[in-house]
């Protein structure tokens, strides 16, 4: 009995003084910080490159509605243009809304402050400001599209503003004026 104690002693000793395994706790604790950061650089590159397409695309409808005077308009056509465009935006059609409005030159005043985006738990969505604009009339554009974050419970994706669906807003707006025909 006593030469079994002496041997769980040297061996709980041994296994006490062994450094096989420091490595691996070591990367224990720091991989899960380094996969973080590199899933929110993810995230982060696709939301960036989702709101620079989202921009590009509504310049280059802008340019056309420009060029055309801004003569019969239509929502579905300039949503699908935009969508088509646009290219990295999932589901584009249901989780994007476009609002074009004239501005008062009397008062300088054009599209509220708020923005005005798709609401999708919400069945029934609110009228959309879609208005054509007049030759030489200043007309402003806001397009705004729900996406869900790739990675939601992880870094950036975690922290950032999202509304009541889960998705955060991306916003690409313009100003323009209808040349005369």
């Amino acid at each position: 009995m006593r030469q079994l104690a002496l041997k769980f002693r040297r061996a709980l000793r041994h296994l006490g003084l062994s450094e096989d395994g420091v490595a691996s706790v070591e990367l224990v604790i720091v991989f899960p910080f380094f996969v973080g950061v590199f899933l929110s650089g993810y995230e982060v590159a696709i939301m960036n490159t989702r709101a620079v397409m989202l921009e590009r695309a509504t310049d280059m409808v802008v340019r056309n509605i420009r060029l055309s005077s801004g003569a019969n308009l239509n929502y579905d056509v300039v949503l699908n243009d935009i969508c088509r465009l646009a290219g990295l935006i999932p589901n584009c059609r249901n989780v994007t809304k476009i609002e074009l409005q004239p501005v008062d030159m009397t008062t300088w005043t054009g599209m509220t402050s708020a923005i005005d985006c798709i609401k999708r738990d919400q069945v029934i969505q609110p009228v959309v400001r879609f208005r054509n604009g007049l030759q030489n009339e200043l007309m402003l554009i806001r397009v705004c599209a729900i996406v869900d974050p790739v990675f939601p419970s992880i870094g950036v994706g975690r922290s950032m503003p999202r509304d009541s669906s889960g998705g955060y807003q991306i916003i690409a707006s313009s100003a323009f004026v209808n040349e005369p025909t």
